[in-house]
């Protein structure tokens, strides 16, 4: 996979409502709190293996999306994806050559931070704070990238 490699367009709408779905979809509330962030992930992914097919705006869209998911306030988690992706397009040439655990570490670190920035703005609005359960979230999505790659580049390979 070459930097200068694109992604259809109809490939990344397929794993962005991809992502969405397992996203919006209703699980009991000890699957729930264990559910990554998949459209944060899809984001990331993106933005290190295909920089070119979908990058801040596709972050943007999907922050948005997710706002109109969870019917939060609206742009919170697309001010978070929107500053992810950023930081992840800088840095993804870097993100690229590390072995799959530290990427896993760097995804930690970028999960934590979306975390953090939509805990922050749900404090900053009054809205009700969470307890840690939403935290675990950041692990388990750590945990799924270690797959991630292998299934970017099946996506990226099949015409």
């Amino acid at each position: 996979m070459s930097p200068a490699s694109g992604v259809s367009f109809p490939k990344v709408v397929g794993v962005a409502i991809a992502a969405l779905i397992l996203t919006a979809v209703p699980l009991p509330r000890i699957v729930a709190i264990l559910r990554p962030d998949f459209a944060a992930l899809a984001v990331i992914a993106f933005a290190i293996f295909a920089p070119r097919s979908a990058g801040l705006l596709f972050a943007f869209l999907m922050g948005l999306a997710l706002d109109a998911f969870k019917g939060v306030v609206l742009g919170q988690h697309a001010l978070a994806l929107t500053t992810v992706a950023f930081i992840t397009l800088n840095l993804h040439l870097r993100i690229r050559m590390f072995r799959i655990g530290q990427q896993a570490l760097t995804v930690l670190s970028l999960l934590w931070l979306k975390e953090f920035i939509v805990f922050w703005i749900d404090g900053v609005t009054g809205h009700p704070l969470t307890d840690g359960a939403r935290w675990l979230a950041v692990f388990t999505g750590a945990l799924i990238w270690l797959f991630v790659p292998q299934l970017m580049q099946r996506l990226l390979t099949r015409r």
